[in-house]
């Protein structure tokens, strides 16, 4: 199959969840065999480099690359997308340490990208084809199998210790599906984390309509107001347990971690032909495997020159 770009660009703006910066990103068609790469329109330089796994330094609150000065983080949703949609080839320009949230998910991406349409490039796709069972496991307990199959699937299992979010899956047979099953699922947080975060002066541009708030231990009214008074929110019922928002899937919190190991096994550099199941997922995991696989890929490539 051959390399696809961007038939023409588009833009976006807003604000940073973490920085709170308004922020611009210009998504651009771009040369063949260059992958996704991202430049820094407001360093010196503008430094560019590609997105893949060599360059993840941190993934608390969402994937961040880094080389030297050349930094942007939260870019897991912007490379879903881009993925699913299958574009090989973009030129991604920033003028912040991070891109933009928008609502939390990849919609608008979605939305951009179909708008624009794609563009056919003369070169064949790189494809890393899945011959053999893969497994990664942590120390944690996150476990990723990669099987053989004929095209990409990818599913997900996440748990937690909540009376809200127990246990949820999502799986995806047909990146087709993407713009429909997955692309509408926003980040999702517990309000238990947001308190401290906003206190220690994080999280600067998060609202409750960039991500999917859940409250399922209770607070003192005092300490809610405090919250949705520093989020730019209506004060909310303390008494009343639940998400803060309504859902776009029943089980959006599973889809959005989907959405997620997408992003981040983009990262490989390379599309997969295989199938991916991942249980307990997140960007520490994800990246960590894509690194594991990417040094396998090129371990193979260089043992068959």
């Amino acid at each position: 199959m051959k390399q696809h770009t961007l038939k023409a660009p588009f833009s976006f703006e807003g604000k940073g969840l973490h920085t709170g910066l308004f922020i611009h990103a210009n998504f651009l068609p771009a040369e063949k065999n260059t992958g996704v790469r991202i430049c820094r329109t407001d360093l010196e330089g503008r430094p560019t480099y590609e997105a893949i796994a060599d360059y993840v330094t941190a993934t608390e609150r969402g994937t961040v690359l880094e080389c030297g000065a050349w930094k942007v983080s939260t870019v897991e949703h912007a490379l879903s997308a881009l993925y699913a949609m299958g574009v090989d080839n973009c030129l991604i320009e920033v003028d912040a340490p991070e891109m933009p949230i928008l609502d939390g998910s990849a919609k608008y991406y979605i939305q951009s990208i179909e708008k624009v349409g794609l563009q056919e490039q003369e070169a064949e796709q790189k494809v890393f084809v899945v011959t053999e069972p893969i497994e990664y496991i942590s120390e944690r307990g996150n476990k990723m199998v990669i099987q053989p199959c004929d095209h990409y699937e990818a599913g997900v299992t996440i748990t937690y210790e909540s009376g809200i979010l127990r246990e949820q899956s999502a799986e995806i047979k047909n990146l087709a599906d993407y713009k429909r099953e997955l692309s509408a699922a926003r980040t999702f947080c517990f309000v238990r984390e947001i308190e401290p975060l906003l206190r220690m002066g994080l999280i600067k541009g998060g609202d409750l309509q960039n991500a999917l708030v859940i409250y399922e231990t209770p607070m003192s009214q005092e300490g809610l107001d405090y919250m949705t008074d520093k989020l730019g929110q209506p004060r909310l019922d303390a008494n009343k347990l639940g998400y803060l928002s309504p859902l776009n899937y029943p089980n959006e919190p599973a889809r959005h971690k989907l959405l997620d190991l997408i992003g981040d096994m983009s990262l490989l550099g390379c599309r997969i032909q295989g199938k991916i199941a991942a249980l307990r997922p997140g960007h520490t995991f994800n990246t960590q495997c894509a690194k594991r696989l990417r040094n396998k890929v090129a371990a193979e490539n260089s043992k068959n020159k």
